[in-house]
């Protein structure tokens, strides 16, 4: 599958066809027209597309809120063409504000939440009804372990008692099983609806999507790395539709950076977290990371070095946070 189009083009239809690949902020990227076990699933399957029996479509993972991938696009639509299916591809490259985008996630991780939650009470429900079916099929044994009569008329009977009773406790056993992965799920989901915007996830967020833009401002203006020895690496500055695209994705991650230091002023206001920063933390005090304290090494520009002691030897080396990932100091 070679000789793909230009990753930074697409292309588009129109006549009617038998498949259309769309791309929308909000759907992600899908393909209508499509089945499960469709002619073609190998090409699909080559670029990454994935089915889902909820959209009732292929779609391509982590689509939603992000420029459409034209690589995986073009290339599946040029593939599928020629094994004879007609293909039209509509894309929309506009991004939502983050707003938005955070309030669909939002909405979407609770939904999943209360499924997983209602699922884990039907299967506690259906575990619960295994474990009666058991203990009424063990009642039904023979009093005292009583031994299999050989030969005697109840030996067929009595085979059978025990089999249903093997069966029903393995159904039982199972349906357990079954009962605490989903309440485990559920459990989980609901953790992630809820931590979100944790003060320490919304820092940490701010950071990434600090590094992102000063990557993407290098792509855009250029740039140039010294890697000593007289060799300097130097990218030219972006052009052309590559620089349309990269603009695109800066404006979007301006927005999600004024968006999340919104929620993040609003819990420095609140007293719910703190700026960590080399002017809230110094040299010789305790901060906690994860459920550690530890004595500060140094204090950088970015990131915090702490004294930790490996066990059970007993050396005594540094590790280099974020101020971020700090939750408390003394």
């Amino acid at each position: 599958m070679a000789g793909y189009p230009d990753p930074h083009t697409y292309e588009g239809e129109t006549t009617m066809a038998d498949l259309t690949i769309t791309h929308t902020p909000a759907e992600g990227t899908l393909i209508d027209g499509t089945s499960k076990d469709m002619d073609g699933i190998d090409v699909l399957k080559h670029f990454g597309w994935r089915w889902s029996r909820n959209l009732g479509s292929w779609f391509i993972p982590q689509s939603r809120d992000r420029l459409p991938k034209t690589w995986k696009i073009n290339g599946t639509a040029e593939e599928l063409r020629k094994i004879g299916h007609s293909v039209a591809v509509e894309l929309d490259e506009t991004l939502r504000p983050a707003a938005d985008v955070e309030s669909t996630r939002q909405e979407r991780a609770e939904a999943r939440a209360d499924a997983l939650a209602a699922k884990a009470t039907r299967k506690e429900e259906a575990a619960e009804a295994a474990n009666r079916r058991a203990r009424s099929t063990m009642d039904a044994l023979p009093e005292g372990g009583e031994p299999i009569k050989i030969g005697h008329h109840s030996e067929g009977r009595h085979r059978r008692a025990i089999e249903k009773a093997h069966n029903a406790m393995g159904a039982s056993v199972a349906a357990d099983r079954e009962a605490q992965e989903v309440a485990n799920r559920a459990a989980t989901a609901a953790r992630t609806a809820q931590t979100r915007h944790a003060p320490l996830a919304v820092a940490s967020k701010l950071d990434r999507i600090k590094d992102e833009l000063r990557g993407l401002d290098r792509k855009i203006n250029g740039s140039s790395h010294n890697f000593g020895g007289g060799y300097i690496e130097t990218t030219k500055p972006a052009t052309g539709a590559y620089l349309a695209r990269l603009q695109t994705l800066r404006d979007a991650a301006a927005d999600q950076l004024a968006y999340w230091q919104g929620i993040r002023d609003e819990q420095l206001a609140a007293g719910e977290a703190i700026d960590y920063s080399p002017e809230t933390v110094a040299k010789g005090g305790y901060v906690r990371v994860g459920h550690w304290w530890n004595e500060v090494a140094r204090v950088n520009k970015k990131t915090v070095s702490l004294i930790v002691e490996r066990y059970p030897s007993g050396k005594v080396h540094t590790l280099t946070y974020p101020y971020a990932k700090i939750s408390d100091s003394t």
